[in-house]
């Protein structure tokens, strides 16, 4: 596997490059520190299978083109995602292969299915959704949050998500709040409360280590190789 990593000044990216070594045929980072070009086009087109980005949001536009023009697949490690830029990466997945997830451990794959089994099980429960992360985190709910509310949804697609709760009103039926949290240096825990009325059942998935984002992101660009054109995820993985 040939690999071009956006953001490898990143801790991501540092980690990414450390993990897959003589893989890396190229690297871009915006701040342009130690001698890595700061656009793609500084860098040129490279000889590549797959461009994995743990860079900005913002950025999805170019690492898409890019991708697309060297004919290798993208992995999309950034959250955040403006409505027009997950337009973008929809598109982009009916000519490319795309992988974009809000979370790349497979763990959390894992906590979706069993969140979307449980909600069928208990079709009347309320849930709720609690996300934990570091402080310096920018966008909230967390897109690990999001990946998990619409997992749930798929069986209960009347659901809206409630994020935050403030003033008065009481708890819509068809709610599902999701609360987040930003305190010191979490990495990421994400919970999921599932209340009958009369018994309480608690899944939840914590990250120790960003490693593990990494090596989810690694898996993710091994998966992608020899794939079509279309928009495969965490759980794509699981099959």
């Amino acid at each position: 596997m040939r690999a071009v990593i956006c953001g490898a000044n990143g801790a991501m990216g540092k980690l990414l490059c450390q993990k897959l070594g003589e893989a890396v045929v190229g690297r871009v980072s915006a701040d342009g520190g130690n001698g890595v070009p700061r656009t793609f086009e500084d860098l040129g087109e490279v000889k590549a299978d797959v461009v994995i980005d743990f860079s900005h949001h913002t950025a999805v536009s170019a690492v898409l083109a890019y991708a697309k023009k060297i004919g290798a697949a993208a992995v999309i490690g950034t959250t955040g995602h403006t409505a027009g830029e997950l337009d973008l990466i929809h598109q982009a997945a009916r000519e490319m292969p795309v992988f974009f997830s809000g979370n790349m451990s497979l763990g959390i794959a894992v906590l979706c299915r069993l969140a979307k089994e449980a909600a069928g099980y208990f079709p009347d429960a309320d849930i709720e959704i609690v996300e934990t992360h570091h402080n310096r985190k920018v966008d909230a709910p967390s897109g690990t949050a999001k990946m998990i509310f619409s997992a749930i949804q798929e069986v209960r697609p009347q659901a809206v998500a409630h994020c935050g709760r403030a003033g008065e009103g009481k708890r819509g039926k068809d709610e599902i709040g999701i609360a987040s949290l930003r305190l010191g240096s979490v990495v990421g825990i994400h919970e999921v409360v599932i209340h009958t009325g009369s018994q309480i059942l608690t899944l939840k998935h914590e990250a120790v280590s960003r490693e593990m984002f990494a090596d989810g992101a690694v898996e993710a660009a091994r998966f992608m190789l020899g794939k079509g054109p279309g928009l495969y995820n965490i759980e794509s993985t699981l099959h």
